[in-house]
């Protein structure tokens, strides 16, 4: 080989081998970490309701004639024992004057009969009238005092159906359109009612509820976690159809004892104060109803929370000697932007927030502690959404 070519040859070597440089081992990358900590958290569900009315009377006459008027303005408020309706009286007014006669007439009879079995008394005993005729004065008097009671009592019917043409609001509260107008013939205890009277104030909101949720809120409080907010004593919360907020708060009255076999569910009646005849009976509403508070609650920020294919929830956690470590959660509602975790992750934890797409599990990280209130949820905002 020639001497010039052999030169070319080392020269290409040294230069190849000028270029190579020793690999350098990639550090661990950095991710973001919060220590998890428990916190007292009063826990609220919120489900759908319906408004009801305190108090629904369906007016209906107790006495049949022709109405002959309209005492009341439809859709306004009227008070118990306002008249409503009047019903023409003419043929009730002729019956207790009927009665009244008969009164009169079995008076008369009576004082008669009386004083004729005084008299035989005193015959009786001189022999002057048979013990016959004695006896017969007594029934007779008898007979006279037992017509008397009945004519009374026909003259207090009367009397009675005589004020049932005067139809009056058995409620106060406020009543509806009217189903019939003057001139309408009505029969006592009709199925149509004239109008329908329904108590506003307070008012009633009645929502269902999983009896699961129930069984497990009472576990719950066996095992010391919830306190309760007291028996019926819970106070309650609503937002309206169009999204607002409810001002004033309302209490828990009772629950169901019996589940409806068809859905599971027991039903749940709040009363809320309505002085301005916000809530309507039919309304639809969301109530939040206040459970309990849990003293050792722990909060997860939603943004450290993934899913895995099966739709587990699952986190990521930096262990001991900073390696990544992975859990399966178990998981009850979402507060705000957290998610309340009952299992899976324990006070003292280093939840992995930011740099998930660094952290294997197994792999070594360097975790950068974050200030924990910068992923703290608003005060007060309570959704009742859970992973299932």
């Amino acid at each position: 080989m020639p001497a010039i070519k052999r030169v070319f040859i080392i020269l290409a070597l040294l230069s190849t081998a000028g270029c190579k440089r020793p690999a350098v081992t990639p550090g661990p990358g950095s991710v973001s970490v919060i220590t998890l900590s428990t916190q007292p958290v009063t826990l609220t569900t919120e489900l759908p309701g319906r408004v009801t009315a305190l108090r629904i009377a369906e007016v209906r006459p107790q006495a049949g004639g022709v109405i002959l008027k309209r005492l009341f303005t439809e859709g306004t408020d009227v008070q118990a024992g306002s008249p409503l309706y009047q019903i023409d009286p003419a043929s009730y007014r002729a019956a207790v004057e009927s009665a009244q006669a008969a009164v009169e007439k079995d008076s008369a009879t009576l004082v008669s009969a009386t004083a004729l079995m005084d008299r035989y008394q005193l015959l009786v005993k001189d022999n002057a009238v048979s013990k016959q005729d004695y006896d017969n004065a007594v029934a007779a008097q008898g007979s006279a005092a037992a017509d008397l009671d009945a004519a009374r009592a026909a003259l207090r019917t009367a009397l009675i159906n005589l004020q049932y043409t005067d139809v009056l609001a058995p409620i106060s509260g406020r009543i509806s359109r009217s189903a019939v107008t003057e001139g309408a013939l009505v029969t006592p205890g009709q199925p149509l009612a004239l109008a329908t009277i329904q108590q506003l104030d307070p008012i009633y909101v009645d929502v269902t509820q999983p009896s699961t949720l129930l069984l497990r809120l009472k576990r719950e409080y066996a095992q010391g976690r919830l306190t309760s907010a007291g028996r019926n004593r819970a106070e309650v919360r609503l937002t309206l159809e169009d999204g607002t907020n409810y001002d004033l708060p309302g209490k828990l009255e009772f629950a169901e004892v019996t589940v409806d076999p068809g859905t599971g569910a027991i039903t749940l009646r709040a009363v809320f104060p309505n002085p301005q005849n916000t809530l309507l009976p039919g309304m639809f509403v969301q109530e939040r109803i206040q459970e309990g508070l849990d003293k050792e609650a722990l909060l997860v920020p939603q943004r450290g929370v993934t899913h895995n294919q099966r739709g587990e929830p699952t986190a990521l956690v930096v262990g001991r000697d900073n390696k990544v470590e992975a859990r399966q959660l178990t998981t009850d509602r979402a507060i705000g932007d957290m998610w309340l975790v009952t299992g899976g992750l324990n006070a003292g934890d280093r939840l992995i927030v930011e740099g998930l797409q660094k952290a294997v599990p197994g792999t070594a990280v360097r975790p950068v502690e974050v200030s924990t209130a910068d992923w703290s949820a608003p005060a007060g905002r309570v959704q009742a959404a859970r992973l299932r």
